[in-house]
């Protein structure tokens, strides 16, 4: 099978080497190229950080009606973030994963599936996630942006994917954005950006409230 290759990146503004890894996976039929930019966004808080867009094959990161496509796309993440950390010689804990659309989707499951922590995942219009069911003791942090008029993925299937990682004991931020359908916007990338920074950056207590719900 074809697997996800390396696309374009942002090199740690600190100019130095990478003490963390941001991987961004784009959406449905897109490319690494539509999702990088917003990484100009969250590089200023995060001087350390590269961002690295993943490339999937043919533009899709697993087929919905292939019997075990979801997990083939799960594992094939897995083996990219894996040799991706190695060639920049960074520990696994030390990566952190944002997703659009199907991208969002492939993250949060990836990030939950993940043998070891991840610092932090960032989810836009993704979904249907199934029943996600988080190990407490590594389920990174999350924060699932979601428009309540995505007509794509329906705002349900976060809130019961947020409802079910939280059941599971992770910890799981949303943000709903009034009027917004399948789509990034400014707040949206704004409210990443300071998750990213404050997750990747800084180690949040493991007492920490999860339940917070924005919506704007």
């Amino acid at each position: 099978m074809t697997e996800i290759v390396e696309g374009p990146a942002l090199a740690a503004l600190s100019c130095g080497k990478p003490a963390f890894l941001v991987v961004l996976l784009h959406g449905e039929g897109e490319s690494g190229q539509s999702i990088i930019d917003q990484a100009l966004n969250w590089a200023p808080t995060l001087p350390k950080a590269e961002f690295l867009a993943a490339e999937a094959p043919g533009g899709r990161w697993f087929d919905p009606a292939e019997e075990g496509g979801l997990e083939k796309g799960i594992a094939a993440l897995d083996r990219f973030l894996d040799a991706a950390l190695e060639k920049r010689h960074l520990p696994p804990s030390h990566l952190a994963l944002v997703g659009f659309s199907q991208g969002a989707t492939l993250a949060v499951l990836a990030g939950l599936a993940r043998p070891g922590p991840v610092k932090a995942v960032v989810a836009f219009s993704g979904g249907p996630y199934g029943a996600p069911a988080p190990r407490a003791e590594t389920a990174p942090p999350m924060l699932l942006i979601h428009g309540d008029a995505d007509e794509v993925a329906p705002l349900a299937a976060m809130r019961e994917a947020k409802a079910s990682i939280a059941a599971g004991g992770g910890r799981v931020w949303s943000m709903t954005r009034k009027g917004l359908g399948h789509a990034l916007d400014d707040d949206g990338v704004i409210a990443a950006g300071d998750f990213l920074t404050e997750h990747v950056v800084q180690k949040k207590g493991a007492d920490d409230d999860h339940d917070h719900d924005h919506d704007h």
